[in-house]
């Protein structure tokens, strides 16, 4: 036993002092934690145990060991609805920690941050579901550990709240097995509610029984009556989607005759897996029995209809001009407003009209193929509401349908975050607004142009797996894989990048009409991709009813009580408050937005945690930090991760990320990937430079995206603006293909961003111990407009070996406000003047 410091036992004597005495602490409401068992990741001596925090005892304490990371938690018992913490500390307490909660004591989810705590009494209203609830300890206030007297939970206990149904849930529902024996003894007898019929297997281990409930239950209690070909060994298994199944109950030695089982859990499906039989037959079941949870938090249910800003149309939808100009007067000009929109268009054709989008406006077709959806006219993006400049025309969509455009060529002059996805043109594409004005784009991908595509004005874009008729020129960086007709590799003269082929890429899922049912279509995975996906759809179709549909008013609460359940994710237009982390733990989960979805992280709460999961899909949503900072907005797998998923990789497709602009956001990172083998397929995360809520300190963001997974896949990466490194790799054999950055215009000095014996940080950044990583076609512009005389020491800094590889990097002064002295490390020409005339290097090293 260390001893400490007089000065910290007279603070703890007078802490103590301070204190009332000794009681069961919250006469008036009694926390759910008192006396419950309570862990902790340390304990500094046995004379401060965890259970010291949850005895109600304000003369007992529980303190851990002198580091940081340090945790207390309790267990309640059973899951509650979670509304207060209070935490009493001792002198030695937390400055910066986090309250969560857990379901299975494994998977947590941020209730809230504390961030520069002082100690005392600290009382934090939550809300949330747990079992389990603890204290993260992140940054100590001493050099002491973290030490509470009291560790209180308050809410409503789910205990008394329910009961187990008597009735059987799965009498007479439909039911399927992985073999029978014969004819007359089907998996329909095991649910019929007769005793004197029953299913029977093959003789071969293993096999199973299921029986679909209709929608998701809870589960509480399985009946089982097995005829005398019994399995002695087996699993009790519920399942969302049946295809994904979690054990509620492993049974080993089993005698057979009549059984009953508690469980805990839900899901649609309910299986009998067995593993080992206990005779020379297969398994045979007289009868099985399912009983739900009746009262209590009801399972969130799949399905349902789109919500309020979903618009649904077909070719006979009266007033259908009307209805895009109505939701294009709105959103036009509002950059930063509430309003998000997603036009849903039914197979058919569609004659003489032209959807003009705004902000926050989504436009897609409902056909299995874009071809069956024909638009005989117009998606336009112009920039009339900023004079022609084309520079801020982001966040919009296109995607899933075919256009003739009107006079030959359909417009679509965009900045970033406006991807033009699985669209046939049948003309040509024009991507310079209106009189040529500036334009900062852009994203096309599994998309055929019949004609020629015009950039003009263009800066730069990227293009994949495409087929194009034509295209006309570049300003910077035009970059091109697995793109049919696209121009030939020219960088040493020119602006152009080509990759014959995408090593791996996934196209985003996509919401289809099939018949009159709503399914999301999740297409495979390619490698050495060339042209288009479709018609040829190599993938999957998931029913509606496997999402949970987010619509506006939902609760973070309940998305993770769907996602517990096993239920996809379908996020309807609108804007999300989050008081609590989106949790996404389950392999192959879909989380799918619609017209620009908006995730706000409250409270300094990371928005998203993925786990190290197989084949994730997040696509088509925006997280736009809160005023708290957050220390991650999405994590993809946790510190550490290092599983393979190279067979089933995760995708992150048109997800973006934005600090400030629509009001003051904080975050020190923006997206995280520890995972390996994740494709990242169109970002730009973007800490603001307009807006409101903007500065140097007060839209605070020092790093756009972390790699610390090997093998790592960016697609069209862009990224601006960060207090740091906009970029910073970390893991091995990384490959990026297409990257756009423009440095932080708001640096105030060269003193602000000079790190050791560097000026300026890195727009992209490949630690020192990496060994292998290659990369194509990047850009970074500075256009330092606090302070002109900056000049960066260069825009990307790698390793210098053999393993490491740039091909086709430049670096541009905008209108000479800062310059670059090198474009990689110490090699590459300055930039110079006001004419902004590009450094190259067409490899390195």
């Amino acid at each position: 036993m260390r001893l400490r410091s007089m000065g910290v036992v007279l603070a703890a004597l007078a802490a103590l002092l301070a204190l009332p005495a000794a009681h069961s602490a919250g006469a008036a409401e009694l926390p759910l934690s008192q006396g419950k068992t309570a862990t902790s990741s340390s304990d500094e001596n046995a004379g401060t145990p965890a259970a010291g925090a949850v005895d109600g005892n304000t003369a007992t304490r529980w303190s851990s060991a002198a580091t940081d990371t340090q945790w207390l938690q309790v267990d309640l018992g059973t899951t509650a609805t979670l509304s207060k913490v209070v935490l009493t500390w001792e002198a030695a307490y937390g400055k910066d920690y986090k309250i969560q909660a857990s379901a299975d004591g494994s998977t947590w989810t941020d209730l809230t941050s504390v961030t520069g705590g002082d100690g005392g009494t600290d009382s934090l209203d939550v809300s949330g579901q747990g079992r389990y609830v603890r204290m993260y300890g992140i940054h100590r206030a001493t050099p002491w550990g973290y030490s509470l007297w009291e560790f209180q939970v308050f809410g409503t206990s789910g205990t008394g709240t329910s009961s187990c149904d008597t009735a059987n849930a799965a009498k007479g529902r439909p039911a399927s097995a992985s073999s029978t024996e014969n004819a007359g003894t089907p998996a329909s007898a095991a649910f019929d509610g007769d005793t004197g019929t029953r299913w029977s297997s093959q003789a071969s281990d293993p096999q199973w029984v299921r029986v679909d409930l209709g929608s998701v239950k809870d589960l509480c209690k399985i009946d089982l009556s097995w005829e005398a070909a019994y399995a002695k060994e087996f699993q009790i298994q519920a399942s969302s989607d049946g295809q994904n199944w979690s054990t509620l109950k492993s049974v080993t030695g089993a005698s057979g005759g009549t059984a009953s089982y508690d469980v805990t859990g839900s899901g649609r499906y309910l299986r009998v897996n067995g593993t080992v039989r206990a005779t020379g037959y297969g398994y045979s079941l007289w009868e099985v029995a399912v009983h739900t949870t009746t009262g209590g938090v009801p399972p969130v249910q799949g399905g349902g209809d789109l919500g309020p800003n979903v618009i649904v149309v077909d070719p006979n939808t009266p007033g259908l001009q009307q209805k895009f100009d109505d939701v294009f007067a709105q959103q036009e000009s509002s950059q930063f407003g509430n309003g998000r929109y997603q036009f849903l268009l039914k197979p058919g054709t569609y004659n003489g009209i032209n959807a003009q989008l705004g902000f926050y406006t989504s436009i897609s077709g409902l056909g299995l193929n874009p071809d069956d959806t024909q638009i005989n006219g117009d998606i336009t993006v112009d920039a009339g509401w900023f004079n022609g400049n084309a520079t801020q025309n982001f966040w919009r969509s296109a995607e899933n349908l075919a256009i003739t455009p009107s006079n030959g060529t359909d417009r679509w002059a965009v900045a970033q975050a406006a991807p033009f996805r699985r669209i046939h043109v049948k003309g040509g594409l024009n991507l310079a607004p209106n009189g040529y004005g500036w334009a900062s784009g852009g994203y096309i991908a599994d998309s055929k142009i019949d004609g020629t595509v015009g950039p003009y004005s263009q800066q730069q874009w990227y293009t994949r797996d495409s087929s194009v008729g034509g295209w006309t020129n570049g300003v910077w960086n035009m970059t091109f894989t697995g793109v049919q007709g696209a121009p030939a590799t020219n960088f040493d003269s020119g602006p152009y990048t080509t990759l014959d082929t995408t090593p791996v890429s996934r196209e985003k899922p996509f919401l289809y009409l099939d018949g009159s049912t709503y399914k999301v279509f999740v297409p495979a995975k390619r490698t050495n991709a060339r042209g288009v996906s479709w018609p040829a759809n190599a993938g999957t179709s998931l029913a509606l009813d496997q999402f949970y549909v987010v619509k506006p008013g939902a609760t973070a609460a309940t998305i993770n009580q769907a996602l517990a359940q096993g239920l996809n994710l379908l996020f309807t237009p609108g804007v999300y408050h989050l008081d609590q982390t989106i949790n996404v733990t389950r392999a192959d989960t879909v989380v799918l937005g619609l017209g620009l979805a908006t995730l706000v992280p409250d409270n300094g709460i990371d928005a998203m945690h993925v786990a190290d999961v197989d084949g994730v899909r997040l696509a088509g949503f925006l997280i736009d930090a809160g005023p708290v900072n957050s220390d991650t907005l999405l994590q993809i797998g946790q510190p550490g991760a290092g599983a393979d998923h190279s067979a089933d990789p995760t995708t992150v497709q048109d997800v973006f990320v934005r600090i400030g602009g629509a009001g003051a956001g904080l975050a020190t990172n923006s997206v995280v990937v520890n995972s390996d083998d994740v494709v990242i397929d169109h970002t730009w995360l973007w800490r603001a430079d307009h807006g409101t809520g903007v500065g140097w300190d007060t839209n605070r963001a020092d790093y756009g995206l972390r790699v610390n997974g090997d093998d790592v896949l960016a697609t069209g990466l862009f990224v601006e603006h960060f207090n740091k490194y906009d970029v910073l790799w970390n893991g091995e054999r990384g490959r990026t293909i297409f990257f756009q950055n423009e440095k932080a215009y708001d640096a105030p000095n060269a003193a602000a961003i000079t790190h050791d014996g560097i000026v300026g940080y890195a727009a992209y950044k490949v630690a020192d111990s990496v060994t292998q990583h290659e990369a194509w076609g990047l850009g970074s512009y500075c256009n330092y407009t606090s302070d002109p005389t900056i000049v960066q020491t260069h825009g990307f800094q790698v390793p210098v070996n053999a393993g490491v590889k740039l091909h086709d990097v430049l670096v541009i002064s905008l209108g000479g406000k800062g310059q670059y002295a090198h474009v990689v490390n110490n090699t590459g020409a300055p930039t110079s003047g006001t004419d902004t005339v590009p450094s190259k290097l067409t490899s390195f090293p």
